[in-house]
């Protein structure tokens, strides 16, 4: 009897048949690259991005109303994962789409980025989808041993070397951090199922030191995922290093997965009151340490990339605002805010890829001034990127913002939400000076370098940039459809 429920049956096939797909397509595309001329690679661009869309259109179409599970609760496809999976989809179809000119003109424009990206995004909807923690911990190997590969693409940058070792490094002691509190935490309860966790969280109060010490390293994994102070170390190294096109990747899509994962081990699997109190402390502590060293230290940067690293470090700290209101509605406002993040993100590095060029990277802050008189639109496509990123109303990034303020002074948290209103002010400083350097500085001679003529590429980073002015006005949809991600939490 136990063997028979351990088979898949066709319920379990279709509720994974998005993931399936990408699996199947992931390696055709692999096969297909062995015998494809160089010249013909635009095939293996464009047939990628049809995969993509056509898994988007799978994960819409059999959204659930009510959550539903395979292979004995170990997958979980609900609303949550729903959501997510779109926008990282989404997130990775403008990455391709932005990446393409600028791996022709690096000679990097090789099968093997398209087909570790494919594998890193069913990584990413394993992770949002899992219902155990042998699920969790799939997901995630799937994608860090992707983004690995990734950063170390352009094997002639010793650059891009280091950053790949030190992320592998940083990133193994994390995932290992991350399997011991699990095991710890399975110990303690006897399942791994995170349902079933749940429940055996709240009976087994005679090992509450256990479950405690379990759920400290599950945090510090949950954190380096998110790249959090003070387990933000790799963030800097790799955002520099890689090259723009992985970059880009690693900055969006991951996020909502770091997201994924933190809301199915702490709410899914940790969510009882007595251990819940337990991990919004520690996550308010991140937060908080995230907001001081990501603001402050992005105001000395003068590398772009940094700068955006050290952007990124405290837009988590934002994040984990939500994530620390252990309520609806903060899970709510963080996977709004992950979703806002995932759009700027892209739209801020699909700016530098578009000013890339053969013998150029764009990678100064100098390298953009006077950017209003070489290329006004892209100047104003960049303006409108760090507006919403610092979040200036209307723009997206002011809503995604007070949604998380808003939700830690519901939960009681007003010194909390204190903290990031006065940090937000602080940031403003980095990104009005990137504004600055465009619209008032004189170019630096022999800096007049030729943006990228790419017609898809100009086209979807336009529609990316104004969607952050667009959803400034109606991001009310997306807010409830969030919302009814979480009815009952």
């Amino acid at each position: 009897m136990e063997q028979d429920t351990l088979m898949p049956n066709m319920n379990d096939i279709l509720i994974l048949l998005p993931e399936l797909c990408l699996v199947v397509a992931a390696c055709l595309l692999l096969l297909l690259d062995a015998f494809m001329a160089p010249a013909r690679r635009w095939v293996l661009h464009w047939l990628s991005i049809a995969v993509l869309l056509v898994a988007m259109y799978l994960v819409m179409a059999g959204q659930p109303e009510q959550s539903i599970s395979a292979f004995n609760g170990m997958f979980v496809r609900d609303r949550v994962a729903e959501i997510l999976k779109v926008f990282a989809l989404l997130a990775t179809v403008l990455v391709f789409i932005y990446a393409r000119p600028y791996l022709i003109d690096r000679k990097l424009y090789v099968g093997e980025f398209y087909t570790l990206t494919i594998f890193a995004v069913i990584g990413i909807m394993l992770l949002v989808s899992a219902g155990s923690l042998v699920t969790v911990y799939l997901g995630l190997e799937l994608l860090t041993l992707s983004s690995y590969a990734l950063v170390a693409l352009n094997r002639d940058s010793s650059l891009s070397s280091e950053a790949a070792i030190k992320y592998f490094v940083l990133g193994a002691l994390a995932s290992g951090m991350l399997l011991y509190g699990m095991s710890m935490i399975y110990g303690a309860t006897g399942t791994l199922d995170l349902a079933q966790l749940h429940t055996a969280a709240s009976l087994h109060n005679s090992t509450p030191n256990l479950l405690l010490f379990g759920l400290i390293f599950m945090i510090i994994g949950i954190g380096f995922k998110l790249g959090a102070a003070p387990f933000h170390m790799w963030i800097p190294d790799v955002y520099q290093g890689s090259p723009t096109a992985v970059t880009i990747f690693i900055g969006s899509a991951p996020k909502l997965a770091a997201f994924g994962m933190a809301y199915r081990l702490l709410e899914s699997g940790m969510g009882d009151p007595s251990l819940a109190h337990q991990w919004q402390q520690m996550l308010a502590v991140l937060a908080v340490l995230s907001l001081a060293i990501g603001n402050l230290v992005a105001i000395v940067q003068t590398n772009l990339k940094r700068v955006l690293a050290y952007s990124t470090i405290s837009h988590m700290g934002y994040l984990l605002l939500g994530l620390a209101s252990a309520n609806s509605e903060g899970y709510a406002a963080a996977m709004f805010y992950a979703i806002s993040y995932a759009l700027m993100g892209t739209a801020a590095f699909g700016v530098i890829l578009a000013l890339a060029c053969a013998g150029f990277e764009c990678e100064e802050v100098d390298d953009l001034k006077g950017l209003n008189q070489r290329s006004p639109w892209l100047a104003f496509l960049m303006l409108l990127v760090m507006f919403s990123l610092a979040g200036v109303p209307p723009l997206f990034g002011f809503f995604a913002k007070l949604m998380v303020l808003q939700a830690a002074v519901h939960a009681n948290m007003l010194w909390l939400a204190i903290v990031g209103a006065v940090f937000a002010i602080i940031g403003l400083y980095y990104y009005l000076r990137v504004v600055k350097v465009m619209y008032f500085d004189k170019p630096v001679e022999g800096s007049e370098h030729k943006p990228q003529s790419d017609l898809s590429l100009r086209l979807v980073l336009s529609l990316n940039a104004l969607a952050l002015l667009v959803m400034g006005f109606c991001w009310g949809p997306l807010l409830d459809w969030c919302k009814s991600a979480f009815p009952a939490v």
